[in-house]
């Protein structure tokens, strides 16, 4: 079993016109090749979507249409990002977004990727698993950590931060087998990590929401934590309380 300090590992990050892998593209990318010790190869570029970018997502990365305006569209660099792939293990926040709009990308262009045989370690869901840092996000997680900053929400920024993310939260691990291993189960999450209870104790959510959002197609530990807090407000009597016809009256 190879140990961790003898892996090679690639991280990514894009930024996109929106979030829907059909219709949205990729106005930047950014990946680093890098072990735990060094960095191999960098690459960074914007990219001209071929599509407006809304203002509400401007707002967000601060990539405007004008700046996308004159860069190479992205079949130019999908050669060369599959050459950067090749054998190494794929990083990043999230990162199933990001393999699927590049993914989406290959797929328009007609070229062949490697994006399925590759392995990949989400590290959103590695700070599930760690679950002492006051929310998951990449921010949040980068002042748990003391990570330096590196500046705006852009795709080599990101990518920076999740790089030294990802080495504290992957301490407790041997190998990249082990932690393929313990991620092929879902995380049981503390707090709900969106919508209107966002930030909330599952214990706190009323279980007719809870019954709403476990017929949502959330991730897998998402799904598999509303589930076990039904379960538990049932073992309690909280399903015949939210189904009571006196439930909320006073007396």
């Amino acid at each position: 079993m190879k140990p961790l300090s003898q892996e090679k590992f690639i991280c990514i990050d894009v930024e996109s016109t929106g979030l829907d892998l059909e219709k949205d593209r990729i106005c930047e990318i950014a990946a680093v090749q890098f072990s735990l010790d060094e960095e191999f190869n960098a690459f960074e570029s914007l990219i001209n979507p071929e599509v407006q970018i809304p203002q509400e997502v401007i707002d967000i990365h601060h990539i405007t249409n004008e700046m996308c305006q004159n860069a190479p569209k992205i079949e130019t660099f999908l050669p060369q990002l599959k050459t950067m792939i090749h054998e190494h293990v794929i990083v990043g926040h999230g990162i199933s977004f990001d393999i699927g709009m590049l993914r989406s990308a290959f797929q328009r262009a007609g070229l062949n990727h490697n994006l399925d045989q590759s392995k990949v370690i989400d590290t959103l869901r590695l700070a599930r698993l760690y679950g002492e840092s006051p929310s998951n996000s990449l921010e949040v997680l980068r002042r748990h950590f003391n990570v330096e900053e590196e500046g705006a929400h852009r795709a080599m920024n990101d990518v920076r931060v999740n790089i030294q993310v990802f080495k504290r939260l992957i301490r407790k691990f041997k190998s990249v087998k082990e932690i393929l291993e313990r991620l092929k189960a879902p995380i049981l999450l503390k707090n709900m990590p969106l919508g209107k209870y966002k930030g909330r104790s599952f214990n706190e959510i009323p279980i007719n929401y809870l019954i709403w959002a476990s017929k949502q197609d959330y991730d897998l530990d998402l799904s598999f934590s509303i589930k076990e807090a039904i379960k538990k407000s049932k073992s309690k009597g909280g399903f015949l309380r939210a189904n009571s016809p006196f439930s909320g009256l006073d007396f």
